[in-house]
């Protein structure tokens, strides 16, 4: 099964090339089968991880950024391909 998992987070107005460059800079314990790194408006973030693994499995995450990089908590989201 394959399982993704979606980190975002919205930076202090003006910062999110700084929370972009934190973002890439994370690594995890254990490298997923596929990682990709997006910006969107308002300076937010997207990172997607893609497991090979089951849906409840135990998988590394990335951590939350200084409180003072973000303006309000990272949202996570854990997803299963359907095929």
């Amino acid at each position: 099964m394959t399982v993704a998992l979606m980190w975002e987070a919205r930076a202090v107005e003006g910062r999110g090339e700084e929370l972009l460059a934190w973002a890439r800079r994370q690594e995890l314990p254990v490298r997923p089968s596929r990682r990709e790194t997006f910006r969107g408006p308002q300076d937010r973030v997207l990172v997607i991880t893609w497991w090979d693994a089951a849906y409840d499995a135990e998988l590394p995450e990335l951590p939350e950024p200084d409180p003072e990089l973000v303006s309000r908590a990272v949202h996570r989201w854990r997803f299963e391909s359907v095929g």
